[in-house]
């Protein structure tokens, strides 16, 4: 997606802070309040505004205590291991997935937003936007055809999200990505929220009829290179994905409040963070939480006084007051076996995903009929035979 904010998203993420803000303000004072009552009310208020401000810019506090031994892999993996970490949320965008075959959004060359000449769009981001949906569907069917769910098979990335959950620990995993391989992988509609929806639902976009329709409907509409229209009244049928100008899930903003405040650790991965409202998510944790970074370069590292205005993620991986925050830099898939590895999991997490695979593989008749493994994949020699990119670097 691109990294302008979905309007009516931006809006819902507004009313959440200003809720938060209400929260930290108390009960509004009545016309009968005594004037002390009014000043103390004004006291509460900049003691949220000074707060914030001390939160975000680190202004008149000191440095939070380290949670984490030494801010490298290493250092999340003894963390993880301990009492301490019970909770964990991971944040995952298209870069888990390219492994699997599926372009991410950005990559020169070989992004999604590179590749679009043939739909003959006025500038690319036009083809998720949903006025041009309403009038031109068939860009978008078009190349849903080509990234539709069950031709690829899931990730280490998402296999090892399943071994967070087997073993307890997996809070919730914060989605960008549309293709459903987080639940191919094995994780429930509990375990996910969906944030730009997903192909597993459809729904006709008419505001009077929005009927429902399952993926295997769809699915056989799209391979038909039918443009799917409603049973009912005859409009396009969407697949439940969020495009530019639509809301974001309400389940996003109801679970995002308790999950961000109770969450031991922070797992980023195969994500840009410049899609709103989902980057501002990083900022959303206590400030004791270790943030981890698993992707191809540093990302999240804004400007403080975009935290403040709420879509920023001031992460900070290199200056004298970083604490918390862990960046490994390299292939996604790379990056969870390395961390694997440190855990004891290794083993555990490539058997899963050669099971798993395998299992894919004889339900739909044989690997030419899900998503071949590339030669890159193939060929690729293990990640822990090379040495992994420094931890802070």
């Amino acid at each position: 997606m691109d990294s302008r904010e979905e309007p009516g998203a931006a809006s819902a993420a507004a009313g959440e802070d200003e809720e938060e803000a209400e929260a930290e303000k108390g009960p509004a004072s009545s016309d009968s309040d005594s004037d002390n009552e009014a000043g103390a009310s004004g006291e509460t208020e900049m003691d949220f505004l000074r707060n914030l401000l001390s939160r975000t810019l680190g202004l008149g506090s000191e440095k939070p205590e380290k949670v984490l031994d030494e801010l490298t892999l290493d250092g999340v993996s003894r963390f993880m291991l301990s009492e301490k970490c019970k909770k964990v949320v991971c944040m995952v965008g298209a870069g888990i997935s390219t492994a699997a075959g599926i372009p991410d959004f950005r990559s020169p060359g070989t992004g999604l937003y590179a590749n679009l000449q043939q739909y003959n769009l006025p500038y690319p981001e036009a083809i998720f936007e949903i006025s041009y949906f309403k009038q031109h569907p068939e860009p978008f069917f078009a190349l849903a055809r080509e990234l539709y769910p069950g031709q690829f098979k899931p990730t280490v990335c998402h296999y090892f999200m399943r071994l967070l959950k087997e073993k307890g620990m997996l809070l919730r995993c914060y989605t960008q990505n549309i293709d459903t391989l987080e639940r191919v992988a094995g994780l429930d509609q509990d375990d996910l929220v969906e944030a730009h929806g997903t192909f597993f639902t459809s729904h006709c976009i008419h505001s009077g009829c929005k009927k429902a329709y399952t993926l295997e409907w769809m699915k056989e509409k799209i391979f038909s290179s039918l443009i799917p229209k409603c049973e009912k009244c005859q409009s396009v049928v969407k697949p439940d994905i969020v495009f530019f100008g639509e809301n974001l899930p309400s389940r996003f903003f109801s679970l995002m409040q308790s999950d961000f405040r109770n969450v031991d650790l922070l797992i980023i991965m195969g994500t840009s963070l410049q899609v709103q409202p989902f980057a501002s998510l990083v900022s959303r944790v206590p400030t004791n939480t270790p943030r981890l970074l698993i992707n191809k370069e540093k990302t999240g590292e804004s400007d403080p006084f975009m935290s403040l205005m709420g879509y920023g993620c001031g992460m900070d991986f290199d200056s004298e007051k970083a604490y918390r925050d862990v960046a490994w830099l390299g292939d996604c898939d790379e990056g969870c076996l390395a961390l694997a590895e440190l855990l004891g999991w290794k083993t555990e997490l490539e058997e899963l995903v050669k099971k798993e695979h395998a299992a894919i593989d004889a339900k739909s008749g044989g690997a030419s009929a899900s998503h071949p493994l590339t030669k890159e994949q193939k060929e690729k020699p293990s990640p822990m035979k090379e040495k992994p990119p420094d931890s802070k670097e």
